[in-house]
Parts: structure tokens; C-alpha cells; sequence
């Protein structure tokens, strides 16, 4: 059986790393205004000490996912960049710088943090950095524009980190169930074939046990009429002989109403009368063998269909047995079904066996077995050679007494 594999999900808009690059395009424009914009940065000595400390912050930036890691190296990086942020917004002479560098700084740090007291503190932190810096380049009387420009800034930068993070955890999650879909998928994929196995598997035992119940038991029971009547006819009893012959037509061709009966059983159930059955099994088996075989039946409360189909092959198998093997003289058969469950006691006075030394190839034992194992029965043999056989089957039941 194939296995369906997902499609791999790309989020290209929850990649962190688009933040990073908007403020890298946002620096790198303020880099080259406040080259056009301060003359002083033209000259060389300062334009190098300005450029190696830009290209110092933004490389750092680069290594924010390697410091993430190793969260204890965090107030470090904080402490550094916030310095590089402040030497390189004093050299540039450009207030925009201000904002551009600090809140860029504020918004990573804040995705790293969230919305916790470290992260207060590192963003109370910068903007002390950002206020000092800004006063030293326009003096104290503009304070009140850094304070409208830094107010509507932090709060954009802090809803728009928070939205980031919510989606890129929404993200990470929806990946995660995903691989847990496919190895579910997978898993129940195996399970699959291991029912498919198992089905074939039951199917195969079904098929044995109604070919042994049907053409097994009804051919042994035509090869003991047939030897009945070689014997009568070696004694020249010839009217018996006629007889038994008879009732061996009569057996073959229920025989193979039986084996039809088998195969429509396996396309569709039909129904089992328990106490018919039982009374049909008893007589056949007196007409072949001559023992008599008078059932005791007492029933008291419906059957279940499947307790009643696994009943009457238990029967069946132990009256064939009995006929093929016991050479006993006397059988009984009790059937008594109370609330508290069905109970079936066949019991002989023949050569008796072994029941833990069963040879192999006896599928008659093992199909009955089965078949009262499934219906949700418990099958008991008692036996010794010498001492006869006593089977017992119970099946517990929950029926309601009939009255």
C-alpha cells in the first residue's frame, strides 16, 4: 500500500529574516543620506571610522540567530550594538539615524524576548541610548519631537513584532502537525495492511473449519456406513445392507446440500435453530452407528446466532468424533441454557485419548476450538484412555428468559 505524502509548506512571509533584511535596506539608506547630508563624513579618517562601525552593528545583526542560542551571550550583544547604534547615529549627524537604528535594534530584540520584563528592560535600555544620543545632537529644547517620534515608532515596532512572532509560531506549529500528520498517515498505513493480513488470515480459517465440518464430517460419516454395509454384506445380511446403503444416499446427499449450504453461509448468514439442530445431529448419529443418543435439552432463554452456529458444530464434531474413534457403547448429550449462559455437556464410554497429545492433522479439535473461542465460549476435555471422553462448552449469555 502507497503512502501519501503531504506537500512540503514553504512560509516565505513567516521567515524571520525578513525583518532583519527591512531594516538592513532601511540602514543602508541612511547610510548613503548621511553621506550627502554631513560634509564631515567626506573626509577620510571619519568616513572609514563611520564606515567599519556600520559594517560592524550590521554584522552583528547577521549573528543574532547564533547569539539566540546561547541566550547568556544576549545582554552582551545588547550592551555592543547599543554602543555601535549610539557611535555610529553621533558620527552620521543625521537625527533619522536615531530611529532608524535603534528601533530596528528594539524590534529584534523584542522577537527574541517577547513581550516579558527582559524585554521591557533592553527597550528602556536602547531608548535611554536613543534620548542621549538625540539630545546631544539637537540640544534639550527638541526633546519633545523625540518623544513624538519615538512614541507611535515603539508601538508600531512592538504590534508588529508581536503579529510576527503570533504567525511564525503559528507557522512552526502548523509544520509540526504536519510531520505528525505524515507519520500518522504512515503509521496507519501499516495498520492497514496488517488488518488487510489478518483479514485474509481469519478468512482462510473460516473457510477451513466449514470445509471440515461440512465434506470432512459427512464423508466420515459415509466411509462408517459403507463399512457397515461391507460387513452385513460379508454376512450375507443383505436387507440390513440395503438399509444402511439408503440411509448412506440419504447421507451423501445432505452431505452436499450441506457443502451448498457452507458456501452460501459465506456470502450471507442465515439463521441457526439450536434445538433442531441438535435433535437432527443425535438421530444421525443413531442411524449410522447404532448407539443411542437421546438429547436432555433445556432451554430457557433465546440463543445469540453466532452462539448458536458455534453450538451446533460443537456438537456435530464431538458426535463425529465420538463415531470414528470412541467405539463407545453408550453417549449423552445435555443442552441446558439459562440466563447465567448455555451449557453443553457430550459424554462417552469409549477408548478415551489424550488431549494434550493430539497428533497433528486433527483439525476437527482445533476448528471446534476456535469456533468457541470466537462466539465467546470456554471448551473443556476430560479424558483418558480407557475411562470414555466428556466434552463441556459454555458460553456465558445475557438473553432474557422467555417466561
Amino acid at each position: 500500500m502507497q503512502t501519501k505524502s503531504f506537500p512540503k509548506v514553504r512560509n516565505v512571509e513567516n521567515d524571520p529574516r525578513l525583518l532583519f533584511w527591512f531594516a538592513i535596506i532601511l540602514m543602508l539608506g541612511m547610510f548613503i543620506w548621511s553621506f550627502f547630508l554631513t560634509p564631515a563624513l567626506r573626509q577620510p579618517g571619519r568616513f572609514i571610522l563611520f564606515t567599519g562601525l556600520f559594517a560592524a552593528h550590521v554584522f552583528l545583526h547577521w549573528m543574532v540567530d547564533r547569539v539566540e542560542k546561547h541566550r547568556r551571550w544576549l545582554i552582551g550583544y545588547t550592551i555592543v550594538q547599543g554602543i555601535l547604534a549610539f557611535s555610529v547615529t553621533y558620527l552620521s549627524g543625521n537625527v533619522g539615524m536615531v530611529f532608524c537604528l535603534f528601533m530596528a535594534l528594539i524590534g529584534e530584540l523584542l522577537a527574541i524576548y517577547r513581550i516579558t520584563v527582559a524585554g521591557i528592560l533592553t527597550s528602556a535600555f536602547l531608548l535611554s541610548l536613543a534620548f542621549v544620543n538625540f539630545l546631544l545632537m539637537v540640544g534639550p529644547k527638541q526633546a519633545i519631537w523625540f518623544a513624538l517620534g519615538t512614541i507611535p515608532t515603539i508601538i508600531f515596532v512592538a504590534l508588529y513584532v508581536i503579529l510576527f512572532t503570533r504567525q511564525s509560531e503559528a507557522a512552526t506549529q502548523a509544520r509540526e502537525l504536519l510531520v505528525k500528520l505524515e507519520a500518522a498517515n504512515q503509521q496507519l498505513s501499516e495498520y492497514a495492511a496488517q488488518v488487510e493480513d489478518l483479514t485474509l488470515t481469519t478468512e482462510r480459517q473460516r473457510m477451513a473449519r466449514e470445509l471440515h465440518d461440512t465434506l470432512s464430517q459427512g464423508l466420515a460419516g459415509l466411509i462408517l456406513q459403507l463399512e457397515a454395509v461391507d460387513a452385513h454384506l460379508a454376512s450375507q445380511r443383505t436387507e440390513r445392507a440395503r438399509t444402511i446403503l439408503q440411509q448412506s444416499m440419504e447421507k451423501a446427499r445432505g452431505t452436499l446440500a450441506e457443502a451448498r449450504q457452507a458456501i452460501d453461509n459465506l456470502r450471507q448468514p442465515v439463521e441457526h435453530n439450536l434445538v433442531e439442530r441438535t435433535r437432527q445431529e443425535s438421530q444421525h448419529f443413531t442411524n449410522s452407528t447404532g448407539i443411542p443418543c437421546e438429547p436432555q435439552i433445556d432451554l430457557s432463554v433465546e440463543i445469540p446466532e453466532a452462539v448458536a452456529e458455534a453450538a451446533g458444530k460443537a456438537i456435530s464434531e464431538s458426535l463425529t468424533n465420538i463415531a470414528r474413534h470412541a467405539r463407545a457403547k453408550t453417549v449423552s448429550l445435555r443442552l441446558k441454557g439459562e440466563r447465567q449462559g448455555l451449557e453443553i455437556e457430550i459424554s462417552d464410554d469409549g477408548l478415551g485419548f489424550n488431549p494434550d497429545a493430539v497428533e497433528a492433522g486433527h483439525y476437527g479439535l482445533l476448528g471446534m476450538q476456535e469456533r468457541v473461542r470466537l462466539a465467546g465460549g470456554q471448551l473443556d476435555i476430560a479424558s483418558k484412555p480407557g475411562e470414555g471422553t466428556c466434552i463441556k462448552v459454555i458460553f456465558p449469555l445475557e438473553g432474557e428468559s422467555r417466561g
